[in-house]
């Protein structure tokens, strides 16, 4: 079986190109794909070749970890699930590429544990559930944090499930005056506006690289900083005043399944919204534009991919 993929295949190498899936088995169901998000991080630095050697790591390769549609058949194991409305964090189920995460293909086989569950209310916001759980894991993993670095989806969905989780609102920053806008329930402010210098936790999820000394200065003594994005380069920071501080440092990984469960619930109960996060939406045929638009222009929060006229 072949399907239509969004196919990286070197560095600023982008093409939609037919792809060859592997054969179903027993307990893997195939998903249609209605809509798949584009990733600012991982992402991008696939696109720009600037991806640290994971394992699986190489091109030509299928991107994305964020796509919802519907199972349309299913091996013997798993037919009962036929016609349901799934998210699926990715899929590795290509003859003639890699799928590294490879969620962005007009149609995936993927093991039925992995195509959870969701509202088809939710529709082309759907796509956010794997952030919405990274998010969560990054949150769970100790205290919540009082201050939130950067604006972007990550860091609103961040805000609104720490709001949900405490009823307590933290403040986040952002560099960019377009980023400040689209607040619920909380305050963001530019860095230099903020005069506080006592944040019991600190969230980074900028992905920035050399923010560290900023934070550190400005946690309360034996504070903590959270590392929720992802940095492609080495992470520095001065040591003394660390060391003055006594400062902690965790690393918040990706989701786990728990993760992605409490936040289901989350929305479900209505605690916390996936509205207006998706800014922009293209069809597949004009992925070619989409990803440079998405990873690029300040003014684009969230694209969307629209598989729905895939041809």
């Amino acid at each position: 079986m072949d399907a239509l993929a969004v196919l990286m295949e070197a560095p600023k190498q982008l093409a939609l190109k037919p792809v060859t899936l592997t054969s179903l088995g027993s307990s893997d169901v195939l998903v249609e794909t209605h809509w798949s998000g584009i990733s600012t991080g991982t992402e991008k630095l696939l696109y720009t070749g600037q991806m640290p050697d994971f394992p699986g790591m190489g091109y030509p390769l299928v991107p994305g970890y964020e796509t919802v549609g519907r199972i349309i058949d299913a091996g013997p194991d798993a037919v009962s699930r036929i016609g349901e409305w799934v998210f699926v964090p990715g899929a590795s189920c290509y003859e003639n590429a890699r799928g590294l995460f490879g969620g962005s293909a007009q149609r995936l086989i993927v093991p039925s544990a992995r195509a959870f569950p969701v509202s088809e209310s939710l529709a082309e916001s759907g796509v956010l559930i794997a952030l919405a759980a990274t998010a969560h894991h990054a949150l769970a993993g100790g205290q919540l944090p009082e201050l939130i670095v950067g604006h972007g989806v990550l860091g609103r969905l961040m805000a609104r499930m720490a709001i949900a989780l405490c009823g307590e609102a933290p403040t986040v920053w952002d560099t960019a005056a377009s980023r400040r806008e689209g607040a619920q329930g909380y305050e963001v402010l530019a860095p230099e506006a903020d005069e506080r210098r006592d944040y019991s936790v600190i969230c980074d999820v900028s992905g920035s690289t050399t923010v560290l000394d900023d934070l550190i200065a400005r946690l309360a003594r034996q504070g903590e900083i959270v590392l929720a994005g992802f940095y492609s380069d080495r992470v520095n920071f001065a040591f003394p005043a660390a060391f003055q501080k006594e400062a902690r440092m965790r690393i918040a990984a990706e989701w786990a399944p728990e993760d992605l469960t409490a936040v289901l619930k989350l929305i479900d109960d209505g605690a916390l919204s996936l509205e207006g996060l998706v800014s922009n939406s293209a069809p597949v045929a004009d992925a070619a534009e989409a990803y440079p638009k998405a990873f690029h222009d300040a003014d684009c929060l969230k694209m969307v991919l629209d598989w729905r006229d895939a041809t």
